[in-house]
């Protein structure tokens, strides 16, 4: 089933609660009302049994029943009072009977057995309704059962008035609750209509664009601060794309031209076979940049979109350490360093993703060699630290200075001047701090201008993760075996 739209749904529910309070407030006034007017007629009935009580006390112990009665029917005979109006004493006997009350013939009820508050009894007249009490009075220690009414005409008509009206108010109060319903949810969804349309002006031509906040501190400003928070990650997000290609294209631009200029200088004029060698030397230093470049770009891309996955397992610290060496002492004798391997004694497994650590150590191994000067050394180390181990790439070259040692993990940054005659691309460090990052740990740098430079990073033992698996209450022996 299709939802309805939130502004329409707003407006049934504005106009759901304002017809439903419309009608309880009718219903409860017209109770209150007709409760009111019981509690007057009640108070009038209980006044009028009252006076019959004064009467009955002012008259002598020694007169006779016919006494009482013929002066109640001097006073009540002659009033409106008198129409309904009958009294009798607790030893059955008639005091006073109103001709009205006598056609209807209602036997009243020993005084004794009524409750204190009276008893009240309706009944009608013609078209009349009648309403009574059937009250017990004591005056000069006799008991009375007496019993008063009055027409209710004037209550009913009261009654029937206020219905009438109500009944003409209420469907026009719905009426404005529809009306105002709808009016209120349009004056809600003000704001969020304002942030809609303020968002769709916004391109990618305009990122730095910020949606209003308003003062108050409600939904509406929450939304727009969330709103604000995510177009300013996409600003940086776009930003970093377009710093990323631009700085992407120059790097390939540089060496594109090297390869055209020197292939161009080649076609010129026929050469001897030792400058042909020299010429595709040149071009094939030239490739082999730029593949590394290519690869960097990659990787890097791939990381940014997710697609790069790490697979850690287990591996011999003393065993990777060693192929290491066997790769890059040649290119480190070449430089004419000293490259040296420690690792601990013990066979020391770590846990990581074997490719990915690989390639972080070589990329600082080559920036060793490169910013090293010749008769210096660099060293591969590996220490154990607990429940992790530290590996480490120390060299006695140039150093880095404080001011850029904050930068030199970003894409493309290079320390001016650095004085290495192969400056690389500026994407080495930016992968091996992403490397780091995917492990849970942390590529750091302890550096000093002229003092060498030692880049740093811990990775989790093997065997104390798996012996922290082992020992879980929440161990599964069957991944355990």
């Amino acid at each position: 089933m299709k939802s309805l739209p939130i502004r329409v749904r707003l407006t049934l529910w504005y106009f759901a609660m304002f017809a439903s309070a419309a009608m309880l407030l009718s219903f409860a006034s017209f109770l209150m009302l007709q409760q009111s007017l019981d509690k007057i007629e009640y108070h009038d009935l209980e006044e009028r049994a009252d006076d019959v009580r004064q009467i009955l006390n002012r008259e002598d112990e020694d007169k006779s029943i016919k006494q009482p009665g013929d002066k109640l029917a001097a006073v009540y005979d002659l009033k409106d009072d008198g129409k309904y109006l009958q009294i009798r004493d607790e030893r059955g006997n008639w005091v006073y009977r109103s001709k009205r009350m006598i056609v209807q013939n209602y036997d009243l009820p020993a005084p004794d057995k009524l409750p204190k508050a009276g008893l009240i009894v309706d009944f009608h007249k013609g078209k009349h309704r009648v309403r009574t009490l059937v009250y017990p009075i004591v005056a000069r220690g006799v008991r009375y059962s007496v019993q008063t009414g009055a027409a209710m005409d004037k209550s009913r008509a009261m009654l029937n008035t206020f219905r009438l009206d109500l009944l003409l108010l209420t469907p026009a109060v719905i009426l404005l609750a529809a009306v105002g319903g709808h009016l209120m949810s349009r004056k809600a969804l003000m704001p969020v209509a304002v942030l809609a349309a303020e968002t769709r002006r916004i391109n990618d031509r305009n990122l730095n664009t910020r949606l209003p906040v308003s003062t108050a501190k409600d939904e509406i400003s929450d939304l727009s601060r969330t709103l604000n928070q995510m177009l300013e990650r996409i600003d940086r997000a776009f930003t970093s794309v377009r710093t990323f290609t631009g700085n992407a294209s120059h790097e390939l631009r540089t060496p594109i031209s090297l390869l055209r200029t020197e292939i161009e200088v080649a076609l010129f004029r026929p050469r001897e076979a030792g400058e042909y060698r020299a010429i595709l030397s040149r071009l094939h230093e030239e490739t082999v940049r730029m593949t590394s470049l290519v690869e960097n770009l990659l990787s890097l891309a791939r990381a940014d979109g997710g697609a790069e996955t790490m697979a850690l397992a287990p591996f011999r610290v003393d065993v990777f350490f060693h192929q290491l060496a066997t790769t890059w002492k040649g290119a480190m004798d070449r430089a004419m360093l000293d490259f040296r391997v420690e690792m601990p004694d013990s066979d020391l497994l770590l846990l990581c993703d074997i490719q990915g650590i690989s390639r972080l150590l070589s990329i600082l191994l080559e920036n060793a060699s490169k910013y090293t000067p010749p008769g210096g050394s660099v060293t591969l180390r590996a220490t154990v630290a607990g429940r992790r181990a530290d590996i480490s790439v120390h060299d006695t070259g140039i150093g880095i200075d404080p001011v850029h040692r904050v930068r030199i993990f970003e894409r493309f940054f290079r320390i001016p001047n650095a004085g290495s005659g192969s400056a690389g691309s500026g994407l080495g460090l930016s992968l091996a701090k992403w490397i780091a990052e995917r492990h849970g740990t942390q590529l750091r740098v302890e550096s000093a201008p002229g003092r060498g430079s030692c880049f740093f990073f811990s990775l989790e033992r093997a065997d104390t993760a798996l012996q922290a698996i082992h020992d879980s209450p929440l161990a599964d022996a069957k991944f355990l075996r």
